[in-house]
């Protein structure tokens, strides 16, 4: 039902009463959580010891460029944007350099023992504030073909793909994190446009798509995560999903429109979200209350998020494979497009 956040370095006393209660899947983690890889392990492994089940799952946004969570000890991913403006060159090399990016973000993920991260961003490049860099491509067709290369990355090393932020946040201004969001575009230019990356990665075997606060009021008049109409009826029923499907963060402007706490996850519950995002520590607390007498989600569902094919970062660093996705998705940073 909940993935929460917690404020520090380490499990405070009251969190780990919170992180315990049955209604709680799991935890996003931040970069206030993070000071260093031995830190952060250290943190994994206490919150793997206080919920030792298979129905919790550990995670984070480690897209690369100005979102990326953990940086000092781990490989400094470039921003999507550069796949992008490489794929305007050369697509064929994009799409490689694309599966060795995730590849490389998700394994040594893996290897601190985090199962998920949110990835990959398949908004398009069309100058929303919050998106920014962070977008593959203003071409649907290309965040398509990059996108896919990135859900095959991330399978390889071992972790599940979350696609956000369905229905496609790329192409309006505002920020959600600041303000109301609405996208006032017709059903058609949707669908052909911001829609066509989820949907094929959707077919490529994503296993979890993240919702967008946008409104798009020729749709529905409530904003995609808080809507019956994009989940059931849209995305379940008309594009075939079969996954997870997670609110954005409820802390969120954007998601404020329901009312508080209680009334945010309670509409994102109704209109079919399996997991709501509860990530800022001052809303834990009313998260916990608002739920309590609500149902978990089904932990074979979450447990299917759970991250596979760990290796230990000893080994990970004796992988040649690792050192030369290093070489190649370092040299982007060195490489100038016009």
């Amino acid at each position: 039902m909940l993935l929460i956040g917690i404020a520090g370095l380490t499990v405070a006393e009251h969190e780990r009463e919170q992180l315990v209660a049955p209604q709680v899947s799991g935890v996003v983690l931040f970069s206030r959580n993070f000071q260093s890889r031995q830190q952060l392990q250290d943190l994994v492994d206490d919150l793997r010891n206080l919920r030792n089940d298979d129905a919790f799952v550990i995670c984070v946004d480690q897209e690369g460029g100005v979102v990326q969570r953990f940086r000092e000890g781990f490989t400094r991913l470039p921003a999507l944007a550069k796949l992008g403006q490489v794929w305007d060159r050369d697509p064929e090399r994009a799409v490689a350099l694309a599966e060795e990016h995730a590849w490389l973000m998700a394994s040594e993920l893996r290897a601190v023992d985090i199962d998920l991260s949110f990835a990959p961003v398949l908004d398009l490049a069309r100058g929303n504030r919050a998106i920014g860099t962070r977008a593959l491509h203003a071409d649907p067709e290309a965040v398509s073909e990059l996108g896919q290369a990135y859900v095959r990355g991330m399978h390889l090393a071992g972790m599940s793909a979350t696609l956000k932020h369905f229905p496609g946040h790329g192409s309006v201004q505002a920020d959600t994190h600041l303000e109301t969001v609405t996208d006032p575009r017709d059903p058609d230019s949707l669908r052909q446009e911001d829609m066509l990356p989820f949907i094929d990665a959707i077919e490529s075997n994503a296993e979890a798509v993240m919702m967008a606060h946008v409104v798009y009021p020729a749709i529905d008049a409530l904003p995609a995560g808080q809507s019956r109409v994009w989940i059931d009826d849209i995305l379940r029923g008309e594009l075939g999903f079969r996954g997870l499907v997670f609110s954005d963060d409820i802390s969120m402007a954007a998601a404020g429109a329901a009312g508080d706490v209680a009334a945010r996850i309670r509409a994102h519950q109704e209109a079919g979200c399996d997991l709501v995002l509860a990530c800022q520590p001052e809303a834990v607390e009313p998260a916990l209350a608002a739920t309590r007498d609500m149902s978990p989600c089904d932990p074979e569902r979450v447990g299917s998020l759970r991250g596979t094919v760990a290796n230990t970062w000893e080994s990970l660093e004796d992988n040649p494979q690792r050192n030369q996705f290093i070489a190649h998705i370092q040299s982007l940073n060195d490489e100038e497009y016009a």
